[in-house]
């Protein structure tokens, strides 16, 4: 499912795919334009002051991952990437600096490529620290019971309003 908002926010909700699990309950955000390009510490502010605590500066890993026990915010400081979210049967997205994609628990993400000068802003709602799994032998279950025991985040890291549900 793929659907726009009235504040210009597109929501996805990935199925299944394998090993990802994604999440059944909660959509992946996708701001457009959200963050003021090449400024990482602007993104920081944002997230801050929505209760998501900025937590790294890097690049995307160009394997399929998720946190099976957190959701993440990713804001595209600079440059571009290709990624792909949900796991081999997902979708690819193109983002670029100024982009925000926040990730429910359990939502497989991983890199395609991406510009030289790529910087992400990584964040994470109060909770446990996230765990990062990859699809190895006894995660998917260990995730299945991880995941919907994950209290839904407080706030979209972008608007500060209620997280909305699928």
């Amino acid at each position: 499912m793929h659907e726009k908002r009235a504040d210009g926010a597109e929501r996805l909700l990935l199925p299944p795919d394998g090993e990802i699990p994604n999440n059944a309950h909660l959509p992946v955000l996708l701001h457009r334009g959200a963050v003021p390009a090449g400024d990482p510490a602007a993104a920081e502010t944002l997230f801050a002051g929505h209760g998501w605590h900025p937590a790294w500066r890097n690049g995307i890993y160009g394997f399929h991952h998720y946190h099976p026990n957190a959701h993440e915010a990713l804001a595209i400081a600079a440059g571009k990437v290709r990624v792909r979210l949900g796991g081999e049967g997902g979708v690819t997205l193109e983002l670029k600096a100024g982009d925000v994609v926040v990730l429910p628990a359990g939502t497989g993400h991983r890199s395609l490529g991406a510009s030289q000068d790529l910087l992400v802003v990584g964040a994470y709602p109060p909770g446990a620290p996230p765990e990062q799994y990859t699809g190895r032998p006894g995660e998917l279950a260990r995730a299945l019971r991880a995941i919907p025991a994950t209290p839904d985040p407080p706030t979209d890291p972008v608007t500060g309003t209620p997280y909305p549900a699928a």
